[in-house]
């Protein structure tokens, strides 16, 4: 019997130990997807409590503590930090086989060093042996001790960058970029939220926007600005993928509709966000960018939850949208142009892997080795299980030797990890392959495309 947790934890051959302990583990970490806040990076933030850097934001935990049947006054109501983290450290137990039982225990090991199990009758002890170190353990200092060489935050096109721009004027070795996510841009049947955004775009350009044509020349201004500041990646949080034309008239009747707080029908949607989305796809391939789209998720669902917490408040899942055609006409529109940047298709319902893993075949073209990328499994996914299918998958239909690699995707500092986690269940993976004779035991190659899948493939993909 093997114990918890240890060093060889998921590596089940002795080729796997090699490669993940010779090749894999120093890798510097390139985290090109993240949610993590500027401000806080840039002000070297010190957290007042475990609660607040562990437990604050993580939807997550908040879904596992409400179905273990925790009140949500220890979750996100009033409650003191401690009595949430002690509600948090009884729930622990329960969440054996769901990956937030190795990752909270991952991420007490490191960084700080606690190796007893996360309990109620632990509780105490832990959150006070913790909140010792974190003086120390501040946003930047977090960031080298993970081995953090980029990291790339999500931004809206109307956010400053001056957290961006003031991380860069006093640079503490860890690169800070931004990442533009339009969403907002495109959310018509949102008039609400897109009347919001479409205020403060104009504000923030010093620019009228009246009309379709004025709000993609707002919105390239501020694409400029990203690019000034570093920014080379562009990222879409989509509930499927859209292809419906229209005309510039067309477009012109869904914005002044819309803008007079009046609601689209479901074809007028797919007509805005396919030109938005097409708009922005051929400003990122003139500037040299990537672009990331996050597929599949049906957000907020409990209307009540919504209400009170307002969105990321875990009320999410996996839906079940149709892509393929869509998904199809979509790139075939920017490449029969010329005009496809190099693109990450994330899934998040594992029953399309394989749809999206040959759509990016489709699309190679010889100009960059893996050019369109079946992404990570992230959000549902992004745990044992769903890592092994995507990476399986990716194998069978693409080249996983040209993969670049895992992400966090998250909102927290003590979530690299996951990256552990990642190379581990890729060592393993190749690891069981050689000793079942299926791949043969040449470890300097096997090595070398170990590092690359974890480091060196996305630091020439980016190119940052």
């Amino acid at each position: 019997m093997k114990g918890f947790l240890t060093e060889d934890f998921l590596l089940q051959t002795e080729t796997a130990k090699r490669l993940y302990f010779d090749y894999a583990q120093s890798m510097p970490v390139i985290d090109y997807h993240n949610h993590l806040p500027p401000d806080e990076i840039a002000q070297n933030k010190a957290f007042e409590s475990l609660t607040a850097i562990w437990l604050k934001g993580d939807h997550y935990k908040w879904r596992a503590m409400r179905a273990n049947g925790v009140a949500e006054e220890f979750i996100t109501g009033n409650a003191d930090d401690y009595t949430k983290f002690r509600h948090w450290a009884a729930t622990a137990p329960y969440t054996m086989r769901n990956p937030l039982y190795h990752w909270s225990h991952m991420e007490l090991r490191n960084p700080f060093g606690i190796t007893a199990l996360l309990n109620e009758s632990s509780a105490e002890k832990i959150y006070q042996a913790c909140n010792a170190q974190l003086p120390q353990l501040t946003t930047q200092a977090l960031l080298h001790h993970f081995n953090v060489e980029t990291l790339c935050t999500t931004d809206d096109p109307t956010d400053s960058l001056e957290h961006h721009q003031a991380i860069a004027n006093r640079p503490f070795g860890v690169r800070v970029l931004p990442t533009f996510r339009p969403d907002k841009a495109m959310a018509v049947e949102n008039p609400a939220m897109f009347n919001a955004f479409v205020d403060k775009l104009s504000a923030v350009t010093n620019r009228s926007i009246e009309n379709f044509r004025d709000l993609l020349e707002a919105l390239q201004q501020r694409h400029t600005w990203f690019h000034e500041m570093g920014g080379r990646l562009s990222d879409h949080g989509i509930n499927t993928f859209y292809f419906q034309p229209a005309s510039d008239r067309e477009l012109d009747t869904i914005f002044r509709h819309v803008r007079s707080n009046g609601a689209v029908t479901p074809f007028e949607n797919e007509q805005f966000k396919t030109a938005v989305l097409l708009a922005v796809c051929e400003w990122n391939h003139e500037r040299g960018w990537a672009q990331q789209f996050h597929a599949g998720a049906i957000r907020n669902n409990n209307s009540r939850l919504l209400q009170r917490l307002g969105a990321d408040a875990g009320v999410d899942s996996i839906g079940d949208w149709n892509n393929a055609a869509a998904m199809s006409a979509f790139f075939n529109e920017l490449d029969k142009k010329d005009k496809l940047a190099k693109t990450v298709i994330y899934n998040l319902n594992p029953a399309y892997n394989e749809v999206f893993a040959t759509m990016a075949g489709n699309f190679q073209d010889g100009s960059v080795p893996g050019k369109i990328q079946f992404g990570s499994g992230w959000w549902f996914l992004d745990q044992k299980d769903g890592m092994e299918k995507q990476l399986n998958t990716l194998s069978n239909m693409g080249l996983l030797s040209r993969f670049v690699g895992m992400l966090t995707d998250s909102r927290s500092f003590l979530s690299f990890p996951r990256h552990e986690y990642f190379r581990r269940i890729l060592c393993n993976l190749i690891g069981n392959d050689v000793e079942n004779g299926e791949l043969p035991n040449d470890i300097p190659w096997l090595g070398k495309m170990v590092q690359d899948i974890c480091y060196y493939n996305a630091k020439a993909y980016f190119d940052f």
